[in-house]
């Protein structure tokens, strides 16, 4: 029944019949239904069928969900028919088989700190997470995923359409966020830097959205979006460089935000609200700063780094390892460890394994 349930549920998430999904593979809809309504059993050459069909793994019909996503379900009613649910599901199962067997792809997770409870709290929170990343007062944080994966949090970057920004699912150690890739970088790498600010209070699971309607949702949303400006646009280095570039000669306000926007690593947005937070611009600039599009005579002229991170597919460095590692192990086969890796390698990608001992393949064969 459980299984029946599952094949519903994902059918109905892609918006196919009974009958449309019975005549792709073969069967008739009387026993589709007799499936879904756990009246029949199913065969495996049927399930890896529908499993195909449906655009999902095999196992997400017949394992029981980690009790991360359990919570997370729990917490987010009627999300679960989102692009952004199915991923991550299959991220959290992945991420839990892998650091299962490989322990060491979670770095050290820091002990949580609690909740932002004023503006001041998410500035002080981003600079004592620019201490734990070891990053100067003056450094712009780039590699956010990297430094994220450091501290146990391992941020991935699918394209999910026009949809939720990002999300997080705490594991049992570590835990896992999917980034939108859908948008442009600067959003992404906000996006990230919110959600890291999710995991280091430990919140058991988030979901941001551009509009939340719980008035006090909405208030630690902006919190951890004050937090996420700060961290990726430090206030007193800023404030000095936000001076020095108008001092330049032969440069306006629009040069300025051009630079800052390449240094930092932000879209125009974020740069307009943090110079709106330190007082740095009124109301009227900000919003022209929000128009600006840095051009590709600006690159040039400026000698501007053009950096695409977080492009989806992306996924963190450590993970990565740990699946190559598990498959040079033979803990996993290569179609597993393409599976865990998203289509991001193919099989002539793989590290090549030595061949059998001679004494094991007798072994085997005899």
């Amino acid at each position: 029944m459980e299984i029946g349930r599952r094949v519903a549920e994902a059918r109905a998430e892609l918006g196919i019949t009974q009958n449309q999904l019975a005549a792709s593979i073969g069967i008739d809809r009387t026993v589709l239904a007799k499936i879904e309504s756990g009246t029949r059993r199913v065969a495996a050459v049927e399930l890896v069928a529908i499993a195909r069909e449906l655009r999902r793994r095999v196992e997400w019909f017949v394992d029981e969900a980690p009790p991360a996503l359990t919570s997370y379900r729990n917490a987010q009613p009627g999300v679960a028919v989102q692009v952004i649910d199915t991923e991550m599901d299959s991220l959290v199962r992945d991420a839990e088989f892998v650091s299962a067997h490989c322990p060491d792809v979670v770095g050290g997770q820091p002990e949580p700190v609690d909740h932002p409870t004023t503006m001041e709290d998410a500035e002080n929170l981003a600079a004592s997470t620019r201490r734990l990343f070891g990053l100067e007062p003056d450094q712009p944080l780039h590699d956010i995923s990297g430094l994220a994966a450091g501290v146990g949090l391992l941020v991935f970057a699918m394209d999910l359409g026009e949809g939720a920004d990002a999300g997080t699912v705490l594991l049992r150690r570590g835990g896992v966020a999917l980034i939108n890739g859908h948008w442009r970088v600067g959003r992404r790498r906000l996006a990230a830097a919110h959600e890291l600010g999710h995991y280091l209070v430990a919140d058991q699971f988030s979901l941001d959205w551009r509009v939340t309607s719980a008035p006090e949702t909405r208030d630690i949303e902006a919190r951890l979006d004050r937090f996420a400006r700060a961290l990726l646009l430090p206030r007193d280095d800023l404030r000095e460089r936000w001076a020095a570039w108008l001092r330049t000669s032969d440069e306006t306000w629009r040069d300025a935000a051009v630079r800052a926007a390449s240094h930092y690593g932000t879209d125009m947005a974020t740069l307009a609200r943090r110079l709106l937070d330190l007082d740095l611009v009124e109301n009227h600039r900000a919003e022209d700063i929000r128009r600006v599009h840095t051009k590709q005579a600006d690159i040039v002229e400026k000698n501007l780094v053009v950096r695409d991170e977080l492009a989806p597919l992306a996924m963190p460095r450590p993970y990565e390892q740990a699946v190559l590692k598990l498959y040079r192990r033979e803990v996993i086969t290569a179609e597993r460890a393409l599976g865990l890796l998203r289509g991001s390698f193919d099989r002539s990608s793989l590290p090549d394994l030595p061949p059998a001992p001679e004494a094991e393949i007798w072994k085997m064969t005899s």
